[in-house]
């Protein structure tokens, strides 16, 4: 089967923070899980190197466009290797390719009557001597009252024009704008309202509840072609004679990003893209909330204005992040950075604490008190005893080589149920309910070994403890697997330190007879000291 996994693009004017991470991080475990499965997985993503944000922070820092965006870009891909995201590409939309790919897609959807040219009034800035972004005109929200931006409402979520405002200001000089005459091409949404009408109603067992909702929303409001063109400086330009010095609205250029990610894949590979692009495709779409109408409107209207047949399948988007009970500011640094994160924790702590605490069907909170206290008393605590105890028990008395034959039914009934159980919520996007199916088992099999008291038992009967310390390690191979998505430098040490890569493992129990050798010297996780709590919360607005 063909896996399609396309995590959103992040915006390379400034630093990836924590609420990034929380909604990107699904798209690597699925992506994982997939793998173990023996699927053929594409997993594409890239950073958003088009549009006037960047512009405007290259003018602030009087650097060139490009600069800024190799930054931020350098940046990106340096904190996803660290937390191993498994991208099989992660390209950039400034790119000759892409440019490429995003010309061929406007011409198609031209060519066939998706597109057509509008006389509109755009925002211009006297001040700045400029057109806007519709992003960069601010002001109150028609709709519901709240301070919003030019294309989208973050409150309501209402998709607006610049003009539908109230007290209209430029976010940069922050004076009115005037609205001045210019021709652009628009892409004709409404086109798409009767199919994406049918589409949504056979995708609500594959979205979640506020894609389906907003989505829902947006329908029954009904579709409004949407400026496809933008008097802007960065970003591709309109392959139409006369329309050079317009630009592609950077909606349109990002999403395309991940058909074009995908044939620079394949480029590169010499490989096929095809087979990750057909209608029986299984795909993954993971972003926040403010990105839905993007993927579950816009993009499947490219698609469908394109005759590619891949509406998207699943998805994942998550809902928003606060920190210590605050929303994130980046203006106000009350924001975790994620390079910063990386300097002083644990990769798989971050992972971690997003999976089993991230915004993923409600808005979740960062605090750092539950964050170390989670990973003193779960990773280290309860997983990180639970190999350490039953390691050194065993090494101490039986050596350091033993041979699993015999294991408890029981054991091996519960450990097939979890497999099939936490596999299944991976496959529906449930990262969380998955994870914590496995971690109640991690703390089962610290019961176990409480219960058992291999200690007592070996006084009266050595062989007896020994076959309760392979049932230990039994469960420790297989979670080695069933934690891979979520934990992988973790699972790594695991499969290395018991010898066990010659087993080849996949998402699938471990069997026996299996032989280890036992070289894990250190332990797993090493303990928080919970006075970082406070020095953590003071550089927080800072």
């Amino acid at each position: 089967m063909a896996i399609f996994i396309g995590g959103a693009w992040p915006y390379a004017n400034g630093s990836l923070h924590l609420g990034h991470l929380a909604a990107l991080l699904p798209g690597d475990i699925i992506a994982r899980y997939y793998r173990l499965k023996g699927e053929d997985v594409l997993y594409v993503s890239g950073s958003d190197c088009n549009g006037t944000p960047i512009s405007i922070r290259a003018r602030q820092e009087n650097k060139p466009v490009k600069e800024i965006a190799d930054i931020y870009h350098e940046e990106f891909h340096e904190c996803f290797h660290s937390l191993g995201f498994t991208y099989n590409h992660y390209t950039r939309t400034d790119s000759a390719y892409h440019h490429q790919v995003v010309r061929e897609m406007f011409l198609r959807l031209l060519k066939n009557g998706w597109l057509y040219k509008k006389l509109v009034k755009q925002a211009y800035c006297i001040s700045c001597e400029r057109f806007l972004p519709d992003r960069f005109v601010v002001g109150i929200c028609p709709s519901c009252g709240s301070n919003s931006r030019g294309d989208q409402c973050e409150s309501c979520s209402t998709i607006l024009d610049p003009i539908d405002l109230k007290e209209r200001s430029c976010k940069l000089c922050h004076k009115e704008p005037i609205f001045k005459g210019t021709e652009h091409y628009y892409l004709a949404l409404t086109k798409a309202q009767l199919e994406l009408e049918n589409y949504m109603n056979h995708s609500q067992d594959f979205w979640r509840e506020n894609a389906i909702q907003l989505t829902k929303r947006y329908l029954s409001e009904g579709l409004v072609d949407r400026a496809a063109t933008r008097d802007i400086e960065v970003g591709v330009p309109v392959p139409i004679e006369g329309y050079e010095n317009k630009k592609v609205y950077v909606w349109i250029d990002a999403v395309s990003g991940y058909l074009s990610a995908s044939k620079e894949w394949a480029q590169i590979n010499s490989s096929e893209w095809q087979p990750f692009w057909q209608e029986d495709t299984l795909s993954y779409y993971i972003h926040g909330k403010d990105n839905i109408p993007f993927h579950t409107i816009i993009w499947p209207s490219i698609l469908l204005g394109s005759n590619i047949p891949s509406l998207p399948k699943h998805i994942i988007s998550s809902e928003y992040l606060t920190i210590e009970k605050k929303k994130i500011s980046t203006s106000g640094n009350w924001a975790i950075w994620v390079r910063d994160l990386l300097s002083r924790y644990n990769p798989d702590t971050i992972r971690y604490f997003l999976a089993i605490n991230g915004p993923e069907k409600r808005d979740a909170d960062f605090s750092w008190r539950e964050f170390i206290y989670r990973h003193n008393g779960e990773l280290l605590g309860s997983l990180g005893n639970f190999v350490q105890r039953t390691i050194k028990f065993y090494q101490r008395e039986f050596g350091s080589i033993l041979e699993l034959k015999n294991v408890n039914e029981d054991i091996k009934e519960k450990i097939d149920s979890i497999f099939d159980e936490s596999g299944a919520l991976i496959e529906s996007g449930d990262c969380k309910k998955s994870l914590d199916s496995i971690f109640e088992f991690v703390r089962w099999g610290n019961k176990y070994f409480d219960e058992q008291k291999p200690w007592a038992v070996l006084k009266e009967n050595r062989e007896k403890a020994r076959e309760i310390l392979h049932d230990c390690f039994f469960m420790i191979m297989n979670l080695a697997v069933l934690l891979q998505p979520y934990l992988p430098f973790t699972t790594e040490k695991i499969v290395k330190g018991l010898n066990l890569e010659q087993l080849n493992l996949s998402w699938q129990p471990v069997g026996t007879p299996v032989q280890v050798k036992i070289e894990i010297k250190e332990p797993l996780f090493k303990r928080i000291d919970i006075e970082q709590i406070d020095k953590e919360r003071e550089m927080l607005g800072r």
